[in-house]
Formats: structure tokens, sequence, C-alpha cells
């Protein structure tokens, strides 16, 4: 595969700062889209009223820098990188972010519990009952 085509992808879970508002969260999706589309990332973003669950696609170089963007977010804490992985082709090539709330408060927390390709399993079955916004 060429490097310049190869895609990569990532999937965290972290917890949303203490002193931070619900509110915030759209505002982080809004800069999202825009960082997103300048970097070719696409992906999907999944919160809980505590948790996000990000799934992020493009390549290697521009994933893992924005990975660690996140990791150094004050906004964040509890960052946790549950899948890295090469990818063979976007799941969410549709949109620069989607978006999604689940209700089920444990869903994300059962998901944080897990590594690897079933933690990517679970997320992948846990989006199949969500709806999306792009």
């Amino acid at each position: 595969m060429n490097s310049a085509r190869q895609l990569y992808e990532a999937l965290y879970v972290s917890t949303i700062a203490p002193n931070e508002a619900v509110s915030i969260v759209a505002d982080i999706a809004g800069k999202a889209r825009t960082y997103n589309t300048e970097h070719d990332i696409t992906g999907l973003l999944i919160f809980d009223g505590m948790r996000f669950c990000q799934q992020l696609e493009g390549s290697p170089k521009q994933v893992l820098a924005l990975t660690e963007r996140i990791t150094q977010d004050s906004r964040h804490t509890n960052v946790e990188l549950l899948h890295h992985a090469p990818l063979s082709e976007r799941r969410f090539s549709s949109f620069s972010l989607g978006y999604s709330t689940v209700d089920d408060v444990d869903a994300l927390g059962q998901l944080e519990r897990l590594e690897g390709q079933q933690a990517l399993d679970a997320f992948m079955a846990m989006i199949s009952t969500v709806d999306i916004h792009s």
C-alpha cells in the first residue's frame, strides 16, 4: 500500500473534565469538524453525558497527531486509547465528524474496559443502535 494513501484508525474513550459544562461538547464537535476537514480526518464521536468515545481515521501521521492533541486537551481526562491499527478503507467517509449520544450511561463504561479488536467490535455494534448527526 502506498504510504501517501495509507489509512490508520484510532479509537479512544475519555471523560469530560469535572470543571467543564456538558455544553462544551457542541463546541468541541464544531471545531473538530473544521480541523478534521483541513487534515483529511473522518470519524465518529459518541457522548454519554460523561464520557467521549471517538473513532478517528486518516493518514497515520494525522491520526496519531490528533490523538496526541486529545490526550493533552484539558477538557478530557482519563484518555484511554483502546484500539489503533492500519485501516483498509474509511468507515465514516461521508462526514468529517459524525456525532451521536447514547442514553445508556454504562455503554461507554463497558467499552472502556475492552481493548483492541474487542473494543472496535463493541463500538461498531453500538453505532448500529444510535442516530448519527453529521
